[in-house]
């Protein structure tokens, strides 16, 4: 699956000041890490969100978030947001924010 290489650049341009962001085509999309931990993805136009599994089910009452089924089963922990639900900065900014906060609470690897 390809991924949106506009939204992947909108993700870098907000991310860039994250400590050991890297980058790293997993799902057949693109993961974006912090210290080695993965806080979000693009796949397709979707954006993936690494919230934790404490803000997991607050996450999916947030217009345009889902489940996230990847493999016919949901994952505990991660939400897809859709296209609607990114568009303006402000909004992607929150996501990564949620991503990003989850990263930091795990050990770098």
């Amino acid at each position: 699956m390809a991924f949106d290489e506009g939204l992947a650049e909108r993700v870098r341009m907000l991310t860039e000041g994250e400590p050991a962001r890297s980058e790293r085509k997993m799902f057949g999309g693109l993961c974006f890490m912090r210290e080695g931990n993965m806080f979000c993805g693009v796949l397709g136009e979707d954006l993936m969100v690494r919230v934790g599994r404490a803000a997991y089910a607050a996450s999916l009452e947030e217009p345009h978030a889902r489940v996230m089924d990847f493999t016919g089963r949901s994952s505990k922990g991660i939400v897809y947001v859709a296209p609607e639900g990114i568009r303006e900065d402000e909004d992607l900014e929150r996501w990564l924010a949620k991503g990003i906060a989850y990263a930091a609470s795990l050990p770098p690897k």
